[in-house]
């Protein structure tokens, strides 16, 4: 059984990712958050790390240190988020520890990707976004909307 780890921050970013839970079925999941209290759609744990924002690095490293150290202990085969910068954590240590990576940019960044998103594509093994003119063949796809 593969072992999935699905993170997003709180609000839109959860709600959109509570949303694809159904594709990880047969999978063991494991969920990381910022939210307080929520209880995904799936059966898996849930993992709270420090909500923080690129205005805050002090928190910012924390919350970077927190996921880290989970998918250290995790050892998961495949990542996926829907951001924000827990998001953009969990790709850069599941690129680090061999796990297969993907971003879905958040539907509410329409007009361009998000600035996780653009800094996701370099590193994501496959990087998503809900919006057909966003997307072009080199480095973003789409594959639909969520929502």
């Amino acid at each position: 059984m593969k072992k999935l780890v699905a993170v997003a921050s709180a609000g839109g970013h959860w709600a959109q990712l509570m949303r694809m839970s159904p594709v990880f079925d047969g999978m063991d999941v494991r969920y990381i958050t910022t939210a307080h209290g929520v209880v995904p759609s799936q059966p898996g744990p849930v993992y709270r790390v420090t909500d923080a924002n690129r205005w805050q690095r002090w928190r910012m490293l924390r919350m970077f240190l927190e996921v880290g150290w989970l998918l250290i202990r995790i050892r998961p085969q495949v990542v996926i988020t829907t951001g924000a910068a827990p998001g953009l954590a969990a790709i850069l240590w599941g690129r680090l520890t061999g796990a297969t990576t993907i971003w879905v940019d958040s539907i509410a960044n329409s007009e361009e990707l998000s600035g996780s998103g653009r800094l996701a594509r370099r590193v994501a093994n496959l990087c998503l976004t809900q919006w057909a003119h966003l997307a072009d063949k080199n480095s973003v796809q789409c594959w639909g909307a969520v929502l």
